[in-house]
């Protein structure tokens, strides 16, 4: 389902002209328009899932495309498909046909994007606690080990039965997609949960085809292909950023592979997991800052040039080449792998015979069994075993349906069914994904429809869970030196890093004022002035201090953000006399910079909590990712109420 743009940022680095007025007409927005603690350009996760559920629904076109296509001229679709091209350079040449160039080539760049998000996960989200793995990890490896034993034993001695892996894996972008449809109004950490879940299946489920399903091996292009990657590795490593020098690596590493038998998809996952992802540092966009404004100055090829490798070089590769590639794989390359492989010629008798078929039944038997079983019975085991110490990170209803819902596999169980089965056996498998894929929907329809039945505090439980959360805000609220509305008590808290300067804060600021009206409700204001990009805007905080040392700071606050256009020293000073504050002491604190020590402290908070843009907010202690809208950010409140419900319900139980 597509989604609104989200709102824009101000983000340290980003340089204007100080002669522009602060508004935002005047300010040029950024491309990634949302919030971000950087864990790459975007809030990532959350930009993973908006894209995966939207390319769904394409996904779901090219199936049936496919299906109509191989089923209204079965021999044009197949005559198609093996129209061979050939790439020659010198005295090499590839020859595959369109099919073999779609599953082999093209779908290296998707499992490249599964491997950036499994380090960027690593490296910057929940997986920074490594015990978090255990439960996902196993969850993952026995969702793959049980629906692959319950086909083996299906088809044991048939001529299906090397077919055991095409029951393995969840289609990761299917899934999502069709639980954005399926269950409405589920919060995003089971979401993030199902993702985890899926990034191992994907990993293991590759390394299944190149150890199982691969050719006969050649040792020497295999061994050559290893080297390459080792060097590509090394240089990733000491700094080298060339694209140009990764890209011809990764190719010949790919061709060195496809030489050798082993599928070369690979060589996408091990890229993608050797890409590390970091924040940017504050150095480095300064000096992306100052390269900007020497263009400016002076517009010239050269300082472009310069500039744009300034701003590239603040963001870690991971998140440049998920930024990349991201959107080509999802709304062209795995909708292609789907229109490639997906038509089968379907009759009655067809369907009679696959219907009964031991390497149909295995793959649904699998999947629509299988899978569920293996994720709530792993996770329950693990988090009985460890006496509740490690406990899944959502709700026993959510892990039901994360179990349910992955059992609709289609783009890597496609690709080992042709790589495993020929012929009739191949189709009946085609017709086994598609039937999973419809009776894993109905059952997670029905999984997550029951919680319409219950309670608001049951339904929180059953879905949210009682595991504790990762806090991200380092410094907590203290109510003796923070700037508070709202009652003290309130469930929950909402703490903005801001900048008066900033046209985004202005615009964030009626939403917070709508929702200021929920009397459960407390709100804090950070300073953040990014004042690389916005001159006045320290000047201005130091002014909302000076205000605060007489009482005044939420009328100064609220007048700073209206009138964003004028914030001069003679602004500042007229503020205060309209305020009815003492004028020659107002001036004299901005004079002497009496509360730049104050401000210091937010900034240095603000490094700490990894904030580099505002406005950046955090609901009880956790980033807010995504879109700074009303609607977004009740439906973020509304699920940190219920946290909270369920947090002093388990300190009243204990």
């Amino acid at each position: 389902m597509l989604r609104q743009p989200d709102l824009p940022e101000c983000v340290r680095g980003r340089a204007r002209s100080p002669a522009h007025s602060v508004n935002s007409t005047a300010v040029s927005e950024p491309t990634r328009q949302r919030t971000l603690w950087q864990r790459g350009i975007a809030a990532p996760i959350r930009a993973f899932l908006r894209t995966e559920s939207a390319s769904a629904g394409v996904l779901v076109a090219a199936i049936v495309v496919a299906l109509l296509w191989s089923n209204v001229d079965t021999s044009s679709y197949e005559s198609f498909w093996h129209i061979t091209l050939s790439v020659r350079l010198g005295g090499m040449e590839v020859v595959e046909d369109l099919r073999e160039w779609v599953n082999s080539g093209l779908m290296t760049l998707f499992f490249l994007v599964v491997g950036l998000e499994a380090r960027r996960e690593f490296d910057l989200g929940d997986f920074r606690d490594r015990r978090r793995f255990l439960l996902p990890f196993s969850a993952g490896l026995v969702g793959l080990a049980l629906p692959a034993l319950i086909y083996t034993v299906v088809n044991l001695g048939g001529p299906g039965a090397h077919g055991w892996g095409v029951a393995m894996s969840t289609d990761t972008a299917l899934a999502l997609g069709l639980l954005t449809l399926l269950g409405r109004g589920v919060p995003d950490r089971v979401r993030v949960f199902l993702l985890t879940v899926f990034v191992v299946d994907d990993l293991v489920s590759l390394l299944v085809i190149a150890i199982a399903y691969s050719e006969q091996i050649s040792v020497l292009p295999l061994i050559i292909a290893v080297l390459v990657f080792v060097v590509l590795v090394v240089l990733r490593v000491i700094g080298v950023r060339s694209g140009v020098v990764h890209a011809l690596l990764g190719v010949i590493s790919w061709l060195a592979l496809l030489e050798s038998g082993v599928d070369p998809v690979v060589v996408g996952l091990g890229v993608g997991l050797a890409t590390s992802a970091y924040t940017p540092a504050r150095d480095d966009l300064e000096r992306a800052t100052g390269l900007f404004r020497l263009f400016r100055e002076q517009p010239t090829a050269e300082l472009a040039r310069e500039a744009t490798t300034g701003l590239n070089r603040s963001l870690s590769p991971n998140s440049r080449l998920q930024n990349m590639f991201h959107p080509w794989t999802s709304y062209v390359i795995v909708p292609l792998f789907g229109l490639a492989n997906a038509g089968v010629a379907i009759d009655g008798g067809f369907l009679a015979r696959a219907y009964t078929s031991p390497v149909t039944l295995g793959i649904i038997l699998g999947y629509v069994v299988g899978k569920p079983v293996a994720v709530v019975g792993t996770t329950w085991l693990i988090t009985r075993s460890s006496r509740g110490r490690i406990r899944p990170p959502v709700g026993w209803l959510a892990v039901a349906g994360s179990g349910t819902i992955a059992g609709i596999g289609f783009t890597v169980s496609l690709l080992i069914a042709t790589l495993a089965l020929r012929g009739q056996e191949l189709d009946q498998a085609k017709v086994g994904v598609l039937s999973a894929v419809l009776l894993s929907s109905g059952v997670t329809w029905a999984v997550y429809h029951t919680t319409r039945y219950l309670s608001p505090k049951k339904k929180a439980l059953a879905l949210l869970g009682t595991s504790e959360q990762l806090i991200d805000l380092v410094d907590e609220v203290d109510p003796t030196r923070d700037h508070i509305r709202g009652p003290a008590d309130a469930s929950v808290t909402v703490v903005e890093y801001g900048d008066f300067e900033c046209p985004y804060c202005g615009l964030a600021e009626p939403v917070v004022r709508d929702l200021l009206t929920d009397t459960d409700l407390r709100y804090v204001w950070r300073h953040l002035p990014l004042t690389d990009v916005h001159p006045r805007a320290e000047l201005a905080a130091e002014a909302s201090e000076a205000a605060a040392a007489q009482g005044a700071f939420w009328p100064m606050h609220d007048l700073l953000m209206q009138r964003q256009d004028n914030l001069r020293v003679t602004d500042l000073l007229s503020y205060a006399e309209e305020l009815g504050l003492d004028r020659e002491r107002f001036h004299d604190d901005l004079k002497r910079h009496q509360h730049e020590a104050r401000i210091a402290q937010d900034v240095q908070s603000a490094d700490l909590s990894g904030v580099s843009g505002t406005p950046t907010f955090f609901i009880n202690g956790q980033r807010h990712y995504g879109a700074f809208d009303l609607e977004t950010l009740s439906a973020a409140v509304k699920t940190a109420r219920a946290r909270a419900v369920i947090e002093r319900h388990q300190a009243r139980s204990a």
